[in-house]
């Protein structure tokens, strides 16, 4: 699948910076184009493998460079006030190449989660591609802040895209982890998960043919279920000549019954071990599996098995499935793509918080309105003492 990718933010720009990266060494070319948003020079300056002419710094006339302090409504008027810079980053975009634009953000700072959905509506009305939302959650103990800005910026980001693929970091911290390496691993499983699914089907000139192949327009089909979507996965190693794990796929036995069962298996895990965004499975409303790996061990009916559980798990009729061979490689993947949920704790949550937040922003008007009345009503009996 061809994109455009735009990356809104400190952490959107890391994760277009990382699957640029990605892209580049695994030699898929699925990264057309590369563009990151930023109110920060500082964010911009640090990417790695964007080209410099597509890093373009926003509301530099309000902020001068330096971030708008996670106040998502000032990131929101910045991205409107100047839509047209990031068009002209946009006009280099070979958009007869791409199959969708992925718009990538960090719903908790200020720029990501309040331009985001603004470029989102943008590009909505200005192209025909479908426009995809990468949105990433804040840990809740990444600060109130930032859950409250998640809680604001989630629904509509959800209204302005075709889809919102979420990836929850509350789920992927580990205990006792710093906040900067868990965000370099967290942008590695990321990328990993979502690179595995958008490389499908594009095979360069020699590469091995999947027997059934997982191309853009099924990879689209599936996300047409509109809402959020959540990616599993799950990898074994292949065992060499040179030894390795006895419960692992064997290189030198191939078992065609032993290999239908581990693939089998290997879907099972994607769909029901660490999801991006935890669900309830049996709220997809579709779904789509590819399993990667060396050609020699995949097996069209393991895959059509797992497929096959995967309908029944989630009582969908939607799933699509396929193989994604490569011609080396030392493990098999299995990737799950979970569109349209809807039993999701962490989005209930999020609009928990923002209910309640409305409900104390009202509290916080009426005691403001109380004590002003009461100042003036002591200030009027003041005046009335001294004269």
């Amino acid at each position: 699948m061809k994109l455009a990718m735009i990356g809104f933010g400190q952490a959107g720009g890391k994760i277009v910076d990382k699957f640029v990266e990605f892209d580049r060494t695994a030699g898929t070319n699925v990264v057309r184009s590369a563009v990151a948003v930023n109110t920060a020079k500082a964010d911009l300056a640090g990417l790695d493998h964007v080209p410099e002419r597509n890093r373009v710094l926003v509301g530099q006339a309000r902020v001068k460079g330096h971030g708008v302090g996670a106040d998502n409504e000032l990131g929101a008027e910045i991205a409107e006030a100047d839509i047209d810079e990031i068009q002209g980053a946009l006009d280099e975009v070979p958009v007869h190449e791409i199959d969708a634009f992925l718009v990538v953000a960090g719903m908790g700072g200020g720029t990501g989660s309040g331009g985001a959905p603004v470029l989102a509506k943008h590009l909505k009305r200005i192209y025909t591609e479908p426009v995809y939302g990468l949105g990433v959650l804040p840990a809740e103990d990444e600060g109130g802040i930032y859950t409250l800005n998640a809680a604001r910026s989630f629904k509509t980001f959800v209204d302005e895209v075709d889809n919102l693929m979420v990836f929850d970091n509350d789920a992927w911290r580990e205990t006792g982890e710093s906040v900067r390496g868990g965000y370099d691993r967290i942008n590695e499983e990321i990328v990993r998960r979502f690179g595995v699914l958008f490389s499908a089907g594009e095979v360069e000139a020699g590469g091995a043919v999947a027997e059934s192949v997982v191309d853009s327009s099924e990879i689209i089909n599936t996300l047409d279920a509109g809402g959020v979507s959540t990616i599993g996965y799950a990898s074994e190693t292949v065992e060499t000549a040179s030894g390795g794990l006895l419960d692992r796929f064997s290189e030198q036995e191939l078992d065609a019954t032993e290999t239908t069962n581990r693939i089998t298996s290997l879907v099972r895990k994607a769909a029901l071990g660490r999801l991006t965004l935890p669900c309830e499975v049996r709220s997809t409303e579709r779904s789509l599996v590819v399993v990667k790996g060396p050609t020699d061990h995949l097996d069209r009916k393991g895959i059509e098995r797992g497929r096959k559980w995967l309908e029944n798990e989630t009582a969908s009729m939607e799933v699509r499935g396929g193989d994604y061979p490569m011609a080396s490689g030392d493990e098999v993947a299995a990737v799950t793509l979970l569109s349209g949920v809807t039993d999701v704790p962490r989005i209930k949550d999020l609009q928990g918080v923002a209910v309640e937040t409305q409900d104390n922003i009202e509290t916080i008007r009426e005691e403001s309105e109380e004590n002003l009345d009461g100042l003036v009503h002591d200030e009027a009996e003041e005046l009335e003492a001294l004269f």
